[in-house]
């Protein structure tokens, strides 16, 4: 069985360093690569991939939310997450948005051909110390409206941006902010953009 990959990556020298690793498998070709998340489902629609080997932080649009309208325009097309974000939550997301395989940066080179091989096969590709970990892990402590002030904060808006997006006054924003900081644990605003982040909590 000859596999098709395409290939997400927005580090150039990873991206080609990936490619190079995939080629040199005799039953595996990249026949596509992109460095942007809103670039991979055109491309796959053009190229017809058998297997989209994705990052998840991706400019554009991230790779979760790429591999859901991947799974919805080409089914055929099976995904695979390649991340340096191994958080729970974020496996948990992962899972959500049909993907068949999560792999971590820092597996052995080997790992990546097996998993590739093993996704297109129809057959799940996921560590099992990391699925343990999801499994187990609590789910999102913030409420919905916690979540879009903290993923506004994310994107660098202030109390008083926030609160005019969200037609609320400062003072609820305050008081949600300051309820993202006790439920995660974190130090400020910034350690709890980071910590949801990580977790898989913030899309």
């Amino acid at each position: 069985m000859h596999t098709r990959i395409l290939l997400a990556e927005d580090v150039h020298m990873v991206r080609g360093a990936l490619a190079a690793l995939l080629e040199l498998e005799p039953d595996l070709t990249v026949v596509a690569s992109v460095s942007r998340g809103d670039d991979i489902v055109p491309t796959a629609l053009e190229t017809r991939p058998d297997v989209a080997v994705l990052d998840i932080d991706l400019p554009g649009m991230d790779g979760l939310t790429a591999a859901t309208e991947l799974h919805q325009k080409l089914p055929s097309c099976r995904t695979l997450i390649l991340t340096s974000l191994g958080g729970p939550g974020m496996l948990r997301r992962a899972l959500t948005a049909q993907v068949r395989g999560f792999l971590l940066k820092n597996a052995p080179p080997s790992q990546l051909a097996k998993s590739v091989r093993a996704v297109a096969a129809g057959q799940r590709a996921i560590d099992p110390e990391l699925l343990l970990k999801a499994w187990n892990f609590p789910e999102n402590p913030l409420s919905a409206r916690e979540t879009e002030v903290l993923r506004q904060a994310a994107r660098g808006a202030n109390v008083d941006e926030i609160a005019k997006s969200l037609c609320l006054s400062k003072g609820t924003v305050r008081n949600y902010l300051a309820s993202v900081v006790t439920k995660l644990g974190a130090r400020n605003r910034i350690d709890a953009v980071r910590i949801a982040y990580d977790e898989g909590w913030l899309p």
